[in-house]
């Protein structure tokens, strides 16, 4: 394996696997029975049958662990015996495999040795399950003691010129009380320096809502996706990322809904659902979208600037048929204004955009001015554009327009990834917390917090690379690869005096490291947490505001790991000691502690702890779901008017977008098969539409160097390169291509990030394609 560096090749090492690349025909259905071996066979072989059928039956059930793979609600009414996906179950058999990685591991692998593994590799050699430090100089990690590593992160931030300098980050598995406390510490330290995972992926959802319906929160329950009459799932692949949600469909399928797709790439899962769970699934399954159209990357805000156009004039024709006027005069404002605005559409710039024709346009509008209850899904491949907080307010226009928030049946439904991204930012872990929780916080714990906005993820890297940061601990995830532009993000990470992650399995943060560098194993999710000798609970909340339980049930991979309240709350108290009063040792040792704290600090959660006890799980407050009152400073939802702006693309160049495949969550590689696109044995490929490959001048199978282009200030073109990726003609919409992150995540520029938001534009990234030097090989399994 080796580390390439020319044209500015950066980012994942390229492994010898992907020599054995094979290419076969795309599926045109999810799950099944396939599914439910896959599953079975991976959970079997990681963590033995024992362990297996332990975890698996306690997943997702009220008295067991909530899926650490997605943020899909759990049902209320009737839960399943096996209550989880094939992605779930991945999830799970990785967290919980046999094999760790301790002081013996480290001694025979230097780091240096390491940083040529790929992502994959790290991984699976094993749970992490000893502290263990890389001294300043030192080319491997060694091992220490618990108090030895609060003490030497104390020490740090105690030498620190200012609290500023310091970077808190949160990955979206962190449980509602470690959120919390990690919050507090932040702030009792003294900064709001607390970037997210939600920075990488829904920022732009949150900033879009909390400006139109005044809370940056979805509107729906699942019920509602039940009682939907039209659900539309735009830029979003919930057979791979979201495997629950079609058992949601297909229930408002039978229920006689009907579902509109716009995605790119046609994925599998919003075509057919094989539902294992069912005599049906396991014969000729559940056909899911309606329409389906295949729009091209960032078409998205003409598009639904069409349908606001579209749906005005079919109410033109049928007055009140098709608008709600009452609900408009009642609830919003700013109509007036946008519907000028919508009404002067340039059609030859929608038609351009989207690469749509007209009648497809016209038939999916079709299906909105028609329907009576309509649910708005969306993820990632809405949010992570320039224009993502745009095109989200153009949504929310459409669904006040037809009065969709508030009424049963019908609303917003952002779908997010990580299990509890959404109770993260509820607790606090924010950079720009409103004055409110600020003020809450200083009422409870007797000191004023800092006001000054702090750093988001892509300014956490700014600060970390020009010497205004100097510490950086992470809470769980993999800061190195998930963030854009790796190779400035790496080299930034390494600039850093200390580096900490609070981690279950090795990663490529471990090898990005600061001077002194510290890796604090943590107990995962699906583990008993006997933290000062009881078994601990903790709380998340899922996409749709649902707060509830979760309890692990197998025993710790190790007899050292602490759980994530544990550790945090060791750092806090030997940083900060008994200032301000603030009951660190307390709090660990009984997280109902914390509890009553978050009670007393966030609305909707009073009596947090009794609820938890009595019910499976409790819904938040969200205003204008429950009463159609919207917290904004107008007092009302608001109609946004955004301009519509085509980007264009310079000739011979192509629009990368990234995606996951079928054998991951985020940045965790399960293994290295895409079998619903066809893909085996290999991550490093490039789907590409047949016109472009011949108008490229290439042909099924080459390989290719992927160089991004981001122009700069000054008329130059500032590039970044990928090495050799498989070219697979596909179905994709001429000129847009993709691929998997993190491989080409080194191909996002730090700066090109959405208006408004500062999400990484992780779904437009201009690209060429450059001929690789001839090595490895591939084989096509159907003769392409």
């Amino acid at each position: 394996m080796t580390q390439d560096t020319s044209r500015g090749c950066a980012g994942p090492p390229v492994d010898e696997e992907e020599a054995r690349i094979r290419v076969g025909r795309p599926t045109k259905h999810a799950a099944g029975i396939k599914a439910v071996q896959v599953s079975l066979t991976r959970a079997v072989k990681q963590m033995g049958l024992v362990k297996s059928a332990k975890n698996l039956l306690a997943l997702n059930q009220e008295q067991g662990f909530d899926c650490m793979s997605c943020a899909w609600p759990d049902p209320q009414d009737h839960r399943h015996t096996a209550e989880f996906c094939e992605n779930g179950a991945k999830a799970v058999s990785w967290e919980g495999q046999r094999e760790t990685v301790g002081p013996d591991f480290f001694a025979v692998h230097p780091i240096s040795e390491l940083y040529q593994r790929t992502d994959h590799w790290l991984e699976r050699q094993g749970r992490l399950v000893h502290p263990m430090v890389r001294r300043d100089g030192a080319d491997h990690y060694e091992p220490i003691s618990w108090d030895a590593a609060f003490a030497l992160i104390a020490r740090h931030l105690a030498a620190l010129d200012s609290p500023d300098e310091a970077e808190f980050y949160t990955s979206g598995r962190a449980s509602n009380e470690a959120a919390f406390v990690y919050q507090l510490f932040a702030r009792a330290f003294g900064t709001n320096n607390l970037p997210d995972c939600s920075n990488m992926c829904h920022e732009s959802t949150s900033v879009a809502l909390a400006q139109t319906t005044g809370v940056g929160k979805g509107s729906v329950t699942l019920q509602d996706l039940h009682d939907a009459d039209l659900i539309i799932v735009s830029g979003q692949n919930p057979g791979t990322n979201h495997p629950r949600m079609l058992s949601a469909l297909e229930k408002a399928k039978r229920n006689g809904a009907r579902i509109l797709a716009i995605n790119p790439l046609k994925e599998p899962g919003l075509l057919r659902f094989d539902n294992p769970q069912t005599p049906r699934g396991l014969t000729k399954g559940t056909s899911l979208a309606d329409e389906y159209l295949q729009i091209r990357s960032n078409g998205d805000l003409a598009l639904w600037r069409a349908f606001a156009h579209l749906l005005l004039r079919a109410d033109d024709e049928n007055p009140g048929q098709v608008i709600d006027r009452e609900f408009i005069d009642a609830h919003t404002v700013g109509f007036e204004a946008w519907e000028k605005h919508v009404r002067d559409l340039d059609w030859d710039q929608v038609l351009t955009a989207t690469g749509l024709t007209r009648a497809e346009i016209g038939s999916a509008a079709h299906m909105l001015a028609t329907s009576r209850r309509i649910v708005h899904c969306w993820a990632m491949g809405i949010t992570q554009h320039r224009n993502g907080v745009a095109t989200i307010k153009e949504m929310v226009n459409v669904a006040l327009l037809q009065g969709m928030i508030g009424k049963e049946g019908a609303g917003l439904c952002p779908v997010r990834g990580h299990s509890n991204v959404q109770g993260d930012r509820t607790m606090g872990i924010w950079e720009r917390s409103p004055d409110w929780f600020l003020d809450a916080l200083r009422d409870e714990f007797g000191f004023e917090p800092p006001r000054e906005h702090g750093h988001d993820a892509a300014n956490a890297v700014r600060a970390l690379r020009d010497g205004r940061a100097r510490v950086f601990i992470g809470l769980g995830g993999n800061f190195a690869s998930a963030m854009s532009d790796t190779a400035v993000t790496e080299s930034a990470l390494r600039s850093a005096a200390l580096t900490v992650q609070v981690s279950t399995k090795l990663n490529r943060s471990h090898l990005a490291a600061g001077r002194d560098a510290l890796i604090l194993p943590a107990l995962g999710r699906t583990e008993i947490d006997r933290t000062a000798g009881v078994e601990q609970r903790v709380t998340v909340e899922d996409s749709m505001s649902v707060v509830h339980a979760s309890r692990g049930r197998a025993e710790p991979a190790g007899p050292l790991l602490r759980s994530e309240v544990d550790i945090l709350c060791g750092i806090a108290h030997a940083t900060l000691g008994d200032r301000y009063g603030i009951p660190w040792q307390e709090f660990a040792r009984d997280y109902s502690r914390v509890r009553d704290r978050v009670a007393r600090v966030i609305p909707g959660f009073e009596n947090f702890n009794d609820k938890i006890r009595r019910h499976a799980g409790f819904t938040l407050p969200h205003p204008p779901r429950d009463s159609r009152s919207f917290p904004t400073p107008e007092g009302k939802a608001v109609f946004s008017v955004s301009p519509l702006e085509i980007v264009t693309v310079p000739e011979g160049r192509l629009v990368l977008q990234t995606l996951r495949s079928h054998d991951q969550f985020n940045t965790t590689i399960y293994g290295l098969d895409d079998r619903y696109r066809g893909i085996r044995s290999g991550r490093r490929v490039l789907f590409i539409n047949e016109f472009d490959l011949h108008d490229q001048g290439l042909a099924d199978g080459d390989h290719v160097d992927i160089i991004s282009e981001w122009p700069q200030r000054d008329g130059t073109i500032d590039e970044r390169c990928a090495k050799r990726f498989r070219l697979v003609a596909y179905d994709t919409p001429p000129g847009c291509v993709a691929a998997y992150y993190p491989e080409t995540n080194p191909l996002i520029p730090l700066d090109s990030q959405a208006l408004g938001s500062g999400t990484p534009t992780s779904k437009w990234v201009i690209v060429r394609l450059v001929p690789a030097a001839a090595s490895g090989s591939t084989s096509s399994t159907w003769g392409r």
